[in-house]
């Protein structure tokens, strides 16, 4: 159940963990603009604060739009909760490889959290944990910084913006 919730009371700390796409943020800009927000802002909401972990490109339309108060669904109470919610998501939710690796990340560093026990909050293996952890740790901060403003480019075997780029 959503509940309207300040937008600039959202925290938004996990921002720079998912990618941006400029295209699909003008076109969900001017779908806003004539319907309003019409899936909730998702992540945690506990302790006093609602940390932000899904809808940043809503978020920031509402925001260009003088959008004050947005529609908030709470994933859970605690932050490593609320991140292994947001990785059992819905399609709706469904994270990039690289987003997967940076909550990955965040679940061993900050929350202590072992292979095994997100392997197991999330019905995988344990090699997928790991490879996507690996992930994060074999990128540079270059690479994490370019990777947030947007999709790779295309390669000749690309099939992510779906098209063959061959």
């Amino acid at each position: 159940m959503s509940e309207m919730v300040e937008r600039s009371s959202l925290d938004l700390r996990y921002e720079g963990y998912r990618l941006r796409d400029d295209a699909q943020e003008a076109r969900l800009l001017a779908s806003i603009r004539q319907r309003g927000i019409e899936r909730p802002l998702a992540g945690v909401s506990g302790a006093g604060v609602r940390i932000l972990l899904n809808g940043f490109k809503r978020q920031r339309a509402a925001k260009k739009l003088g959008i004050d108060y947005v529609p908030f669904v709470s994933l859970g109470e605690e932050e490593a909760a609320g991140i292994l919610n947001l990785m059992r998501g819905s399609a709706e939710m469904a994270l990039d490889i690289l987003e997967e690796s940076r909550f990955l990340a965040e679940l061993l560093s900050v929350h202590g959290m072992s292979v095994a026990d997100i392997a197991e909050a999330l019905s995988r293996s344990k090699g997928w944990v790991s490879m996507r952890r690996g992930l994060c740790d074999e990128m540079s901060r270059r690479s994490k910084r370019s990777s947030s403003a947007g999709p790779f480019p295309c390669t000749p075997t690309s099939t992510r913006c779906g098209r063959s780029c061959a």
